[in-house]
């Protein structure tokens, strides 16, 4: 999934669960809005905590850790998209404000 057609989806209202996998210390330094953190390593022992119901949107730095999530929680039966390019893109392309890392 694209910045942009990320961007849409917040605008629309579409229902879906933002997860971010960074670590701690990236999630204070830039984050979107509405994002729940479970870093990458303890994403196994907490899938409890996501959504079956509706799209869980992964994110990370630039979105390669995402696309492993991706991989991984569409294996255990997740609606999973991997927000390409990360808060990076975010950061560029939708909204500069967030800052950049």
């Amino acid at each position: 999934m694209t910045p942009a057609e990320y961007a849409a989806w917040r605008r629309d209202k579409t229902p879906h669960f933002l997860l971010d996998v960074r670590q701690p210390e990236e999630y204070a330094t830039a984050r979107i809005e509405g994002a729940v953190l479970i870093p990458m390593n303890d994403l196994p022992g907490r899938l409890s905590e996501l959504p079956k119901d509706r799209p869980v949107v992964v994110m990370c730095h630039h979105g390669m850790r995402s696309a492993h999530a991706v991989h991984h929680l569409r294996e255990a039966g997740y609606d999973a998209l991997n927000l390409a390019g990360g808060i990076d893109a975010w950061s560029r392309d939708i909204d500069r404000a967030v800052p950049n890392y």
